[in-house]
């Protein structure tokens, strides 16, 4: 009798390695949130980056004329006293365009439900069960004392 027990064990034991493992809260699911956390800090650092880039270009245009003239005759001005001629069809030039970042979107980690882990187990601690009382009626038909 106590070796039918084998099988409520076994079951049990599978439960708790796929849980382990593949579960909501398992290795897997961790792993794969880790990586999720490394790939956001890297957007991060490149937003940073980006915006200190931005910040640089504000301060410049604010506080340096020269930068300002240099930007305004990007965008097709001149002041007062100048004369300038455009040529049709170049168009003006658009070299100061600001990349704004990606959009990184979130990933949800991947796992096995708790239901299927659990009907798993179950079919496997069912079927060790089914082994050892097919077994056990075998001896009994083989060596009958």
């Amino acid at each position: 009798m106590t070796k039918y027990l084998f099988s409520l064990w076994a079951g049990v034991l599978i439960y708790a390695s796929l849980f382990l493992l593949f579960g909501a809260k398992g290795l897997s699911a961790h792993r794969q949130l880790e990586n999720e956390q490394k790939k956001q800090e890297a957007n991060i650092e490149s937003l940073k980056s980006i915006n200190q880039g931005l910040e640089d270009t504000i301060n410049s245009l604010l506080y340096d004329k020269d930068t300002l003239a240099v930007y305004a005759r990007e965008q097709g001005y001149a002041s007062p006293k100048e004369r300038f001629m455009r040529i049709v069809g170049l168009g003006v030039s658009q070299k100061n365009e600001t990349f704004p970042g990606r959009t990184v979107a979130v990933a949800e980690p991947q796992y096995i439900q708790d239901k299927t882990i659990m009907m798993i187990a179950f079919c496997s601690g069912a079927s060790i069960f089914l082994c050892m009382v097919v077994f056990d009626i075998l001896k009994l038909f083989r060596d009958p004392e």
